[in-house]
């Protein structure tokens, strides 16, 4: 661990910011005091990683040459250079959060044993996290399911919710938000996002990161903040830098305004396909030019949710007059906002659109004028896949026809136009490819934009005022982002047309976008199985990959809310908006998608009358008083936790058992078999427990084996705090693609010993009891999607040693090496088709054992017991990295230092 130099290397620059009216605001380390040219030039993204690196430099975890290389960024961020950063505070969402409260208190257990302090554990800079991901819907359509949702989560939860309450009181600096609040990247725009911290006088800019990847909403509001894995996040609470590489910047100037009718979903559609196509991944993207002063905050965070998908770290928006606008809407202090200015542009990270711009230097240059988006979805199965909704009728029939892929189904043709006719409670009911069985309105990226929110209420009310109404075997629901949404809802009476059309309020958290879709009626869902029958969700979400929403809906589409509420009235897909009349109105004529869709104006109208800044005020003043079920939790008071044996939620892991002072070293890997082969794109979501438990799987076997009804089973994102549950979903995804199974789709492998078919889980044990090591080979963007820290835990406890890809997603192979699994990558141009490969050899991995003998990115050679060699590159991109490797892991690593200070 750093101990901190007695002098600050950079004091000379500790300037004081002076307050307006005599006094000072507090001091601050300032980049003009540096005299450097090159900061002028420097992307805005990349100052903030410059005053923390200033901030923290003790010559030790950072470094002057750290701070040189980023101020020399122009040279170096080409080069890949390795800095390390120290964010300002961590974000946890409760499925996360639950596993680093775990591993923090069994960090503390591992202290205790090793006859340290065990107090030593805890978060060294502040902790937010926010319960949202627990609410499952599974009362819709109904004024009072937001009450009988909650009742059905905290009976569910009870257990998890009890252990982060322990939680928030026995480690200090971590703030939990109850359940029933919001959802976490909403709520931290709204209420947590500082943009400026004050700590001991010192003044310096809000970053984060945080345990989901749509952590980069908050960029939208000028803070720094990125998805990392729960495994990279407990180290970074725990004091450690984060180890990165200076990342390239992509300059992207946007110009002119979005026409009437098109709002930020389509925006934030069409700049994740132009992204996508330029390649952005590991890179920081940096929004400019006089666009801006026409994007509204939410719309900027809309697009900067969605970083993720177009696959960049960031997508960065530096603080101008309109974040400051919205820092007083949502109820910032007048004084909080002036602060903020000040300090920003004393230290020049403040845009002002009045004064001349300073070019900036960007790696590369991207430009959309905004007037040329058109309203579009993304799907059916990728949130890139975007289609232009004049075309969504031909790009459905084209899905139906093409072969089984990312856009294609399959259906034969004398199949494609067939109806199944079923009773829905005592009315007649019929279905058919690319029937609607899905509409939510949910999801960060959208319900913290109040004006794509009214814009939907707009379109229920005309639909309503019309005579259209949606049929009542679509499950409808409507989950928002914060209590702000229900009262600017309220305010304007559009919520009541919502509810006429089914989209009543469900709860506030992440629901339909994780898979909380809850239960189809059981009519729909035997009429889809029965009859195969494509059917369509359309989701105002973030994600749809295939399996995520629901088993049942094999086409998923993003949207915007206003969207949704008009495919839901639609009841398909399958319909051209501009030709084809949505549906019959009261007085017997066609209504048509134009009858019912509200002009810019209109929207602009309603957000201005309704979206009040008193109702943010009061919405988080109540948020840390909890509700009565929170309230009523009793928890103990002790430092340690008391783990219950019979717990099927919280349960010890194993990390550090046996664990003792001196590291166990690198290890080569002799002789493993192949657990599974994999194609490309394989994401966090094949590989990470997610979504329900399936009936026959190894979950429910240790499920029921401990006697739990299957009723009870839940999902296994709320059990995330027990390493045997996790373990037995890790590759459960029931859409999962293995090589081994030549075509058959789901969550089994062969055993290549015996040629057996097993379930992942069972296969692995199998080999781990006869002591034999395995690796899994796998094609490009291994672990894409969502940052999940159990796709890399669930691995390491199956017993896989090292997974050899053509490329990884960033997070994911980060993730790896926190666990201590080995990243190995074909060379260009090479796969395993491409080697001969089968995954039936067995395979050595020539890692020298000696520490000193190993460089990040260095060749290694892997050889199979029939003869092949082939050199892959070894991923630890970094000296921090190989000495996580060394000590078999990131938190072992962090406690042997604790330990020893």
């Amino acid at each position: 661990m750093a101990t901190q130099a007695t002098e600050h290397a950079f004091k000379n620059i500790l300037t004081s910011l002076p307050k307006p009216g005599g006094g000072e605001y507090g001091k601050f380390y300032s980049l003009p005091a540096l005299n450097d040219p090159r900061i002028d030039k420097l992307p805005y993204s990349i100052r903030i990683l410059l005053e923390s690196a200033i901030r923290n430099c003790d010559n030790f975890q950072v470094t002057t040459n750290d701070v040189e290389k980023i101020i020399d960024w122009e040279n170096t961020s080409p080069k890949l250079a390795e800095i390390p950063f120290k964010p300002a505070r961590v974000l946890l969402q409760d499925f996360t959060g639950v596993p680093a409260v775990v591993d923090l208190a069994a960090m503390r257990d591992a202290m205790a044993k090793l006859g340290s302090d065990a107090n030593k554990i805890n978060p060294l800079v502040p902790v937010d996290l926010v319960i949202d991901h627990s609410v499952q819907v599974d009362v819709a359509r109904s004024p009072n399911a937001v009450q009988a949702n909650m009742e059905l989560e905290f009976s569910r939860n009870k257990e998890r919710f009890g252990f982060l309450k322990w939680g928030s009181s026995a480690f200090q600096n971590m703030l939990v938000v109850p359940p029933g609040s919001g959802i976490v990247h909403q709520v931290n725009l709204e209420y947590l996002g500082r943009v400026v911290f004050n700590t001991d006088g010192i003044l310096y800019p809000d970053s984060v990161v945080g345990t989901d990847s749509h952590t980069t909403m908050i960029d939208g509001l000028g803070v720094a903040g990125w998805g990392v894995g729960g495994i990279e996040a407990e180290a970074t609470m725990l004091g450690q830098p984060m180890s990165m590489v200076l990342p390239g910047v992509v300059g992207f100037k946007l110009t002119g305004k979005l026409r009437s009718g098109v709002i930020a979903t389509d925006l934030v559609l069409t700049v994740t396909q132009i992204l996508r196509k330029h390649g952005v991944v590991g890179k920081f993207v940096e929004f400019y030019g006089e666009g801006m002063g026409k994007l509204s905050l939410a719309d900027r965070a809309t697009i900067a949710n969605m970083s993720p998908e177009y696959g960049a770290t960031m997508g960065f928006f530096p603080v101008d007059h309109v974040t400051l606008d919205y820092l007083k809407l949502t109820g910032r202090s007048d004084e909080t906002v002036s602060m903020i200015e000040a300090y920003l542009r004393a230290n020049k990270m403040f845009v002002d659109y009045n004064e001349p711009q300073t070019e900036r230097v960007y790696s590369s240059y991207l430009e959309l004028d905004l007037d040329e988006v058109e309203p579009s979805m993304s799907g059916p199965k990728r949130p890139h896949d975007r289609v232009p909704l004049k075309d969504m009728k031909s790009d459905w029939h084209a899905c139906l026809d093409n072969k089984v892929g990312f856009k294609g189904f399959a259906v034969p043709k004398d199949q494609q136009d067939k109806v199944v006719k079923f009773d829905f409670h005592g009315q007649p009911a019929e279905i058919k490819h690319g029937s609607v069985v899905i509409a939510a309105i949910t999801s960060c990226t959208n319900t913290s934009n109040p004006s794509v929110m009214l814009g939907a209420g707009l379109v229920a009310k005309k639909a309503c005022e019309l005579g259209l109404e949606v049929k009542p075997w679509v499950k409808t629901s409507l989950a928002p982002g914060s209590g702000v949404v229900t009262k600017y809802l309220l305010q304007s009476g559009l919520q009541e047309y919502l509810n006429q059309q089914g989209f009543h309020i469900v709860g506030y958290g992440c629901t339909t976008c994780i898979g909380n879709s809850g239960d189809l009626d059981e009519s729909v869902s035997a009429a889809i199985a029965e009859n195969d029958v494509v059917a369509a969700a359309v989701l105002s979400g973030n994600r749809n990959f295939e399996g995520r929403v629901h088993p049942l809906t094999r086409a998923n589409y993003l949207a915007s809310p206003p969207l949704v509420v008009a495919y839901a009235l639609a009841g398909t897909v399958d319909i051209d908006f501009e030709k084809e009349p949505i549906g019959i109105g009261k007085d017997g004529k066609e209504v048509y998608f134009r009858d019912i869709w509200p002009s810019t104006e209109e929207i602009a109208q309603v957000v201005q009358s309704s979206v009040l800044p008193d109702m943010f005020k009061g919405t988080y003043e109540a948020i840390t008083k909890g509700n009565p079920m929170w309230n009523q939790l009793t928890v103990p008071e002790a430092s340690l936790y008391s783990w219950d044996p019979k717990s099927t939620y919280i349960h010890e892991p194993p990390y550090f058992k046996d664990m003792t002072m001196s590291p166990p070293g690198p290890f080569a890997v002799k002789d493993a078999y192949c657990l599974l082969n994999f194609g490309d794109s394989i994401t966090t979501d094949h590989i990470s427990p997610a979504g329900s438990i399936h009936k026959d799987s190894p979950a429910a076997k240790y499920l029921m084996e401990r006697g739990v009804d299957r009723k009870d089973f839940n999902s296994y994102g709320s059990r995330r705090g027990n390493d045997e549950v996790m373990a037995r979903g890790t590759f459960a995804n029931i859409r999962i693609v293995n090589k081994f199974l030549k075509g058959e789709v789901g969550p089994k492998t062969i055993h290549v010993p015996t040629g057996e078919k097993l379930y992942v889980f069972d296969a692995a044990m199998r080999y781990k009891s006869e002591g034999l090591a395995t690796i899994i080979l796998a094609g490009a963007e291994y672990g894409s999607g969502s940052s999940r820290d159990w796709a890399a835990k669930g691995p390491m406890l199956l017993g896989v040693k090292a997974v050899i890809a053509k490329s990884f997603e960033r997070i994911h192979r980060s993730n790896l090496v926190g666990m201590g699994i080995i990243p190995l990558c074909f060379k260009a141009g090479e796969d395993a088709d491409s080697l001969g490969l089968t995954g039936h050899e067995r395979y050595s991995i020539n890692l020298p054992t000696n520490l000193s003998e190993i460089r990040p990115g260095q060749d290694v050679t892997v050889t199979t017991d029939n003869g092949k060699s082939f050199t892959c590159t070894l991923r630890f991109d970094t000296e921090v990295e190989l000495a996580y490797f060394n000590h078999g892991g990131i938190l072992p690593y962090v406690i042997r230092n604790l330990a020893q200070n």
